[in-house]
């Protein structure tokens, strides 16, 4: 089965199947037919009298001012080479093979005007994990990610820098080692490039791919940390949510009760006097179903922008080649910068459950040791949990609430899309770390429940952690404990549905 670029609907799980070499992605006669077609009305307006913006003009401010048919290409060389200003250290490899996954597919809708065999070397370097390296800051989300496309880009220039491994080499050097010549841009060609959201987008996809994991992890250490608590499953019940019906809560209340079913333990303390259990645990599907419903609104609005076409201008026929703002983050941005808070959230009340269990209420042992003087039990790890919660509530700034004009005040409201898509992954991999602690805390409270059974699904990712963690019985260093897990949750090892 393959991908065809420009003609098939790229989605979430198609792209990082790309990425991960299990798609292979093919440019088909029906696309090349596009991009030529395309290409041939760019090449008649750029030896037209008329001004058209990119293509036989200069940029931004400078889009006033007219290019002669001799000096096009070198135009867009040194489009190229002035945006490569990205600094930071660089995105990871997958991220930069995203972004070209993303830029092959909008290229070859036949909107952009460059020539098919550019858009072949970049498929070449997708195929063959020629990777560019591009630094992570450097982009104001609008006129689209111009630097750090442009990083993406300079190679085809043998300017830049690819990955060989995990070292950087110059793009010269990896050229010449793959036989490949350096290109020599045409008209509209480096505008086609660097302008768009490729950069913000592959961060959303990164982000989604990495969320829809945690989402149901988060339900499966939330279902832990109740059985551990011996809290009720009176809150999901299926009628309870069907008059309030948010998408999330209901498919959130759905899943504890599949994880919670036939739990043995819960059953065996349904007539106690408890009334109700803490928000953290009773609220469960109001929470993380809110977190999912912002996760299906970035899925949507990513999909659409998946298969968009994101440069400027955009080429309509041999005569009109608009000049509009496609390129404008702004439509991902503000729901990055909301996933990032439903993200964020997810954290927060896992931190809560942590601390739930430490106070010895109901049958549990005070910071979860039986030992506690002498021993600190796990006391400590919930300062790790708190501490990553309040970073990741800082990181929840909407980087899109702001916008700094650029370009002469040409660009004069800009999305700050990229941050947002950083700030996301960031909170991600707190995320990440919150949950392994969650589950550590949750298997430790299980231990004391027992002769008592839990679901079939529980014991089975109790089994996964007791295989690389064992009980706490004295004080031991719990920084290798901690590790293990998030290297688990990081490879999607335990069982979440």
């Amino acid at each position: 089965m393959v991908f065809k670029y420009g003609v098939d609907q790229l989605t979430v799980e198609r792209a990082i199947a790309i990425c991960n070499g299990e798609l292979s992605g093919v440019v088909t006669e029906e696309a090349k037919e596009k991009v030529n077609s395309c290409r041939e009305k760019v090449t008649k307006m750029a030896k037209s009298n008329k001004a058209v913006y990119g293509i036989n003009t200069g940029f931004g401010p400078l889009c006033d001012v007219q290019i002669t048919p001799e000096e096009t290409s070198k135009l867009q060389e040194n489009l190229l080479i002035t945006h490569a200003v990205g600094v930071g250290e660089p995105i990871d490899k997958k991220l930069s093979k995203i972004m070209m996954i993303c830029k092959v597919h909008a290229l070859c809708k036949g909107f952009s005007g460059i020539r098919l065999e550019v858009i072949e070397r970049i498929l070449y370097c997708i195929e063959n994990d020629v990777l560019p390296v591009v630094p992570e800051q450097g982009s104001v989300g609008a006129s689209g990610d111009l630097a750090p496309l442009s990083h993406l880009f300079l190679p085809l220039l043998g300017e830049g820098e690819f990955w060989v491994k995990d070292t950087i080499v110059s793009a010269k050097e990896v050229l010449d080692n793959h036989n490949l010549p350096v290109f020599k841009l045409e008209a509209k060609e480096g505008l086609a490039l660097i302008n768009g959201t490729q950069f913000i987008l592959a961060h959303a996809i990164w982000g989604l791919h990495k969320l829809n994991y945690l989402l149901d992890l988060a339900d499966l250490s939330g279902a832990m940390s109740l059985e551990g608590y011996q809290g009720s499953e009176a809150p999901f019940k299926e009628m309870l949510h069907k008059i309030r019906p948010f998408k999330g809560n209901i498919e959130v209340a759905q899943r504890m009760r599949m994880l919670l079913k036939g739990s043995q333990n819960i059953s065996s303390h349904s007539s106690c006097k408890r009334v109700q259990d803490p928000y953290s645990l009773r609220c469960i599907p109001q929470v993380h179903g809110a977190s999912r419903n912002a996760y299906y609104h970035l899925y949507e609005l990513a999909e659409i922008e998946m298969n968009a076409v994101t440069d400027n201008p955009i080429i309509l026929s041999e005569t009109e080649a608009i000049s509009g703002g496609n390129f404008h983050g702004q439509p991902l941005a503000m729901v990055l910068d909301y996933c990032s808070l439903a993200t964020s959230e997810l954290g927060n009340i896992a931190d809560r459950r942590c601390y739930l269990l430490l106070e010895g209420k109901y049958g549990l042992p005070r910071l979860l040791t039986q030992a506690g003087g002498l021993n600190s039990g796990f006391m400590i790890p919930q300062y790790t949990t708190a501490a990553l919660v309040t970073e990741n509530k800082s990181l929840c700034f909407p980087a899109s609430a702001d916008s700094i004009p650029t370009s002469l005040g040409q660009e004069d409201h800009v999305s700050m899309g990229s941050i947002s898509g950083r700030k996301f992954n960031q909170i991600l991999g707190n995320l990440e770390k919150i949950l392994a602690i969650e589950l550590m805390y949750a298997a430790q409270a299980m231990e004391f429940r027992r002769p008592n059974t839990f679901s079939v699904i529980i014991e089975e990712n109790f089994k996964i952690i007791r295989k690389s963690v064992n009980k706490l019985e004295e004080d031991r260093i719990l920084k290798d404990d901690i590790n293990t897990l998030i290297s688990m949750v990081k490879n999607k090892a335990f069982k979440v549905c």
